[in-house]
């Protein structure tokens, strides 16, 4: 028998083991968001009226660029946490597994997707 206390059991992060460091996870990057997504609206509205050539002059400015990459970044690794408990939460068997590679792809490809535009314009 083991004499355990209930902090000791509680750092045992369940049976997954990963819990735990999902929450948490999920809060930093909800934090996170909540100070870069002002910013992004902030330096995305400045651009809204401005041509074509006007844009890509403005997002080759480190500000803007570094705003949008870090908003796109985070944005969709807190939608891959999220979409995944969800997925979790109410899918079963062979099609959980499958979905959740599937949104792990999409996302991580959106991502990319988002970041080398943005590379693009900027560099």
């Amino acid at each position: 028998m083991r004499y355990m206390t209930d902090r000791k059991r509680a750092s045992g992060l369940g049976s997954a083991k990963s819990g735990t460091m999902h929450h948490w996870h999920m809060i930093v990057s909800s934090v996170a968001l909540v100070g870069l997504v002002p910013l992004f609206i902030f330096t995305f509205g400045r651009a809204l009226g401005m041509g074509y050539d006007e844009a890509l002059v403005y997002y080759a400015r480190p500000f803007p660029a570094v705003v949008a990459i870090l908003t796109i970044l985070v944005g969709f690794y807190h939608f891959k946490g999220g979409v995944q408990v969800l997925i979790e939460d109410y899918v079963h068997g062979f099609a959980r597994k499958a979905l959740i590679i599937g949104m792990t792809c999409l996302s991580y490809a959106a991502a990319a997707t988002g970041v080398f535009a943005l590379a693009r314009i900027a560099l």
